[in-house]
């Protein structure tokens, strides 16, 4: 095996092994940052959540409280709110999904179900918990945040305690089943936001892609460069030496000495091929007198 094959091996495999470990590296890097993406956008939507209930307390509520006694107006309830609120947004960003997920709800579109019920348990057994992140794993990877829904504020029991002490105006509505029997203080429900990731994913895989075309066309471009400085600087001036090491071992003596330019190894071994053929060369002519 050559040098130059010898060579082209030993870069090759340091390069693949770069490329590798690079590749390893960046693709980590862009999936973490797919996925603070994703929870940035998760994050929004709870505060915007948030915001609407707060918003439908202070300033709907109060404008609507005269007309519950005669009707029941689910816009005065802040989960309805909200949650209607960014149902729009589906419309626009299919797979975002806000949902107050409860045991025993009123509404029963409310209903928590599969994962939420055991997210809504893990909420009511560590009281101090006060938001769960996750990834939901399937065809299409799902992040999701979630904060509990705890009952802090007395006047969600007067809708919530018993069906004698809810308004009549909402019974008709939504019956005597559902949604009683709250505690204050209790953990009813959680608040959870999803988000896909599958659009993230996709950027982060094509950035990786890119990169490693990208990557492997410099790096190409060093095996080049590379090899031409070993053909220039090492394989052509070794073998110009070998040919003439052939010919002295011969007894030729006619080739010209070798060109030595420069300080390096290559030049220092040149230079002192030359004495040596011209030791030899003597030397041959001393023997040749006797």
């Amino acid at each position: 095996m050559g040098l130059r094959m010898k060579f082209n091996f030993a870069l090759a495999g340091v390069l693949l092994a770069g490329m590798a470990l690079a590749g390893w590296v960046v693709d980590r890097r862009l999936k973490a940052n797919a996925r603070e993406e994703v929870l940035r956008e998760a994050g929004l939507m709870m505060e915007a959540a948030i915001a609407v209930r707060t918003y439908t307390v202070d300033q709907v509520r109060p404008f609507l409280a005269p007309q519950m006694e005669q009707r029941f107006l689910p816009q005065t309830v802040p989960a309805y709110a909200a949650t209607e609120t960014l149902a729009a947004l589906r419309g626009t960003h299919p797979g975002y999904r806000y949902k107050e997920a409860v045991l025993n709800p009123t509404n029963p579109r409310d209903l928590a179900n599969g994962w939420e019920v055991d997210l809504v348990e893990r909420f009511r057994t560590s009281a101090k918990e006060t938001e769960a992140v996750g990834q939901l794993d399937g065809s299409r990877p799902v992040l999701y945040i979630a904060r509990p829904i705890r009952i802090s504020n007395g006047a969600c029991l007067q809708c919530h305690s018993t069906p004698a002490a809810a308004p009549p105006s909402m019974r008709r509505i939504y019956g005597d089943r559902g949604g009683f029997g709250w505690q204050h203080g209790e953990t009813v429900g959680a608040q959870v936001v999803t988000v896909p990731m599958e659009v993230p994913l996709a950027r982060a895989q094509q950035a990786l892609q890119t990169f490693m075309v990208s990557l492997l066309g410099v790096f190409a471009a060093l095996f080049v460069v590379l090899n031409l400085m070993l053909s220039w600087l090492i394989v052509a001036p070794v073998r110009r030496l070998s040919v003439a090491a052939d010919r002295v071992s011969t007894g030729d003596f006619q080739l010209p000495e070798l060109t030595a330019r420069g300080h390096d190894e290559i030049a220092t071994l040149a230079n002192s091929f030359n004495r040596l053929r011209r030791s030899l060369e003597k030397a041959m002519q001393m023997l040749s007198k006797h």
